[in-house]
């Protein structure tokens, strides 16, 4: 259908494509590096309870989705700025970040330290919220519908080299905690922010979208009913709720798992192997996704992606062999790939281009309070209630993990039934 609509930037240069990778890949290292161990470290270090280490997530995701909609999404639609913030965010999240350990070091009283890592935290996703938003922004900008699943895909990919690199590094620095205490945890992350803000700088367009013309357009067009426009968005949002809880509810408890003295003991430098072979599935399945979303679709894409996560999950929930672990965590990462990117394409293309920034802003809403809230509100106090009440440390994790199971199962059968209804319509439309 021809339409009046914003036109995009000319298509991304293998120029820009090297910036991108090579962001992507310095922002999965210093996640990696920074974040698989600290949940470690408040819980075993600063000694606080399974429930307090999940706050370092959840309060600093709340402030990041409240600035990603109500700030840096509006702001960015306003003047179409996006590698501009993306800039800003790292370099002042990188200054933020050193300001916390500096603070945290000097505090004498171990859970006292923890609160400001958290309180610090929280600070910084003001912050990098504007480098959240721009990047998701700018891909969009910079590529067609029908290539974003791939490109999604690609820098995954690329990222996932990036964790390992980080997560190997990270438990090289650990050491029992002091990794954080002492600072080189946190000196490595900030060096790399501000390093990461270098390939887009120099390598990649501001982005942004810019004078009308008439073209095709992938964009799902509802005409008049705006109103069944919204409900379809919304529908699809809810389902991503639930997956997205249910797959990252084990996020900050999963590495505490691993290490418990009546469970598998792993120490820092086995459970980076752990955590990596999710990021050789992230690499290996990065570079296939493309071509199984174009054949396949993706819709079918994110149904497979959140049926593996399940299963993953059950197998760690169960296991009592640590290669059954690996297992899991791999099957993690191939699921991981196969949710973002197809459902990163599906909800672009239920955006106007207009609105990218701010409806953007919703759709990451769904990801970043994953990593925080149902830890928070569901797996942390389930696990503290189980341990409190005598069932034992490992029965508390498995219960946790087939918790977030359930999320994911109760997620796909929403976006199973939207579908259904969706073609209904259509066949409905048809005959009209």
């Amino acid at each position: 259908m021809k339409r009046k609509i914003l036109k995009k930037l000319p298509e991304s240069s293998a120029k820009t494509l090297i910036g991108l990778s090579s962001f992507e890949m310095l922002a999965m290292f210093r996640r990696a590096l920074f974040y698989t161990f600290l949940s470690i470290y408040l819980r075993q270090f600063l000694n606080m309870s399974v429930w307090e280490t999940t706050l370092y997530a959840t309060f600093p995701m709340i402030m990041n989705v409240l600035f990603q909609n109500f700030v840096w999404g509006p702001l960015s639609d306003k003047t179409q700025k996006r590698r501009s913030l993306i800039i800003v965010g790292e370099i002042l999240a990188g200054i933020g970040t050193f300001v916390i350990w500096l603070i945290h070091f000097n505090v004498s009283n171990l859970i006292l330290a923890g609160y400001v890592i958290i309180i610090g935290l929280s600070c910084v996703e003001m912050a990098w919220s504007m480098s959240n938003i721009g990047y998701s922004t700018l891909i969009t900008d910079l590529y067609p519908s029908k290539k974003r699943s791939k490109v999604l895909a690609q820098l995954a990919s690329l990222g996932g080299v990036g964790r390992v690199f980080g997560i190997f590094i990270g438990g090289i620095l650990y050491d029992s905690g002091f990794g954080f205490r002492n600072g080189p945890l946190f000196f490595v992350a900030v060096l790399v922010m501000f390093i990461s803000s270098l390939p887009m700088l120099f390598l990649t367009p501001e982005g942004g979208i810019n004078r009308e013309q008439e073209e095709d357009d992938n964009y799902i067009d509802m005409g008049n009913n705006n109103q069944k426009s919204l409900v379809i968005f919304g529908i699809f949002i809810i389902a991503l709720i639930f997956i997205h809880f249910g797959r990252n509810s084990i996020d900050i408890p999963y590495a505490q798992y691993l290490s418990l003295e009546s469970g598998f003991d792993l120490d820092s430098i086995m459970l980076s192997f752990v955590a990596n072979s999710r990021s050789i599935a992230v690499i290996i399945i990065g570079i296939m996704t493309g071509v199984l979303i174009k054949k396949i679709g993706d819709n079918r894409t994110l149904i497979v992606g959140t049926l593996i996560n399940i299963f993953a999950l059950v197998i760690t929930a169960t296991t009592i062999f640590l290669p059954l672990i690996f297992l899991g965590n791999f099957l993690m990462g191939v699921a991981e790939v196969f949710i973002y990117a197809s459902s990163y394409t599906i909800v672009s293309i239920l955006m106007p281009p207009k609105r990218r920034a701010k409806l953007f802003a919703v759709f990451n809403t769904t990801l970043f309070l994953s990593w925080g809230i149902p830890g928070s509100l569901i797996t942390g106090p389930l696990i503290d209630f189980f341990i409190y009440s005598g069932r034992g440390e490992v029965f508390a994790y498995q219960m946790a993990f087939l918790v977030g199971a359930l999320m994911c199962l109760i997620g796909l059968l929403i976006f199973i039934i939207l579908g259904l209804w969706l073609k209904i319509q259509k066949k409905d439309n048809q005959r009209e």
